[in-house]
């Protein structure tokens, strides 16, 4: 049984990994980020209420056994709020066994709804938000073309917490480049504190031929940073992140030189023990880049 035929990748957080993803737009309404190819090939568009529904019905078919469902693709809270919480009861009464529902979102999307329809959307069952604040630093926001400001995805990050959902963000490591790695480790390590998210998770950046930022890099605009230049980042916006309320911190992506997992401020410690190990140990030449297309 075909349950979705729409075109383009498909991506889900490493935890949403047994979850049954329902896109619910195709694309990502921003679509500009330097750095960004993810859904470079798919035109953004909401989909209608009978495509869901008929998705949705169709998965019950085959595996209403489902016990979480993610929301997809890029940005699922640009929805009207009526319309994400008719496709939040449909999923819970077409699956009986469903736990939670979660979504990515952008800062934007997450800014133009009010406190009431958050809370709504929570009591709707969406349970977590994923959230990729990429940096803390305004000049870099700037530079990726995100869109946002610092001061926007604090106010965001807050308006998730209070609304009682748990919120999961990701940083980009060496998205500054060279330049910019000492402002963008302190000024994330900045937001972080200020937010004090339920999980934290740090990816490394990887950049394919077809991104915009390629071409500044081999213009050599954009300088990437060494693989011990990556780490250097990581510790010191570890140094500076100050939680109170425990956050499940993990550096475990497919990109990441080193395989980190902890609880933040529990094991701040123990994971800066871990890098400062590391660091030594790992080359410090410029990237050169591959057939894989990343530096």
């Amino acid at each position: 049984m075909i349950i979705d035929d729409a075109g383009g990748m498909v991506f889900r957080p490493p935890s949403e990994a047994r979850s049954f993803i329902l896109r619910v737009t195709i694309g990502c309404s921003h679509n500009s980020c330097l750095f960004c190819t993810m859904y470079k090939d798919s035109k953004f568009r909401i989909r209608s209420w009978d495509e869901i529904k008929g998705i949705i019905h169709r998965a019950k078919a085959a595996m209403p056994y489902i016990r979480r469902v993610f929301l997809a693709d890029g940005d699922a809270l640009v929805l009207p709020t009526p319309f994400l919480l008719r496709i939040l009861k449909e999923c819970y009464t077409a699956f009986p066994n469903l736990t939670r529902v979660g979504t990515y979102a952008t800062t934007a999307d997450i800014n133009r709804k009010t406190a009431e329809e958050l809370t709504a959307l929570k009591k709707g069952g969406l349970k977590i938000v994923y959230v990729g604040i990429e940096s803390g630093s305004n000049a870099v926001l700037s530079y990726i073309n995100k869109g946002v400001t610092k001061e926007e995805t604090i106010r965001a990050c807050h308006n998730i917490l209070t609304a009682d959902m748990k919120l999961s963000v990701m940083v980009l490591l060496g998205l500054g480049g060279q330049t910019y790695s000492h402002v963008h480790a302190l000024e994330t390590a900045e937001v972080i504190s200020a937010v004090n998210p339920t999980m934290l998770s740090a990816l490394t950046l990887m950049i394919p031929d077809d991104a915009p930022l390629a071409a500044a890099v081999n213009k050599r605009e954009f300088l990437p940073l060494t693989a011990r230049g990556f780490l250097a980042e990581l510790q010191l916006m570890l140094e500076h992140i100050h939680v109170s309320a425990p956050c499940i911190f993990r550096s475990n992506h497919v990109s990441n030189l080193l395989a980190l997992a902890g609880t933040l401020p529990k094991d701040k410690e123990a994971l800066l023990a871990q890098l400062r190990s590391a660091i030594p140990r790992l080359d410090n030449a410029l990237p050169l880049r591959n057939n894989t297309g990343n530096f």
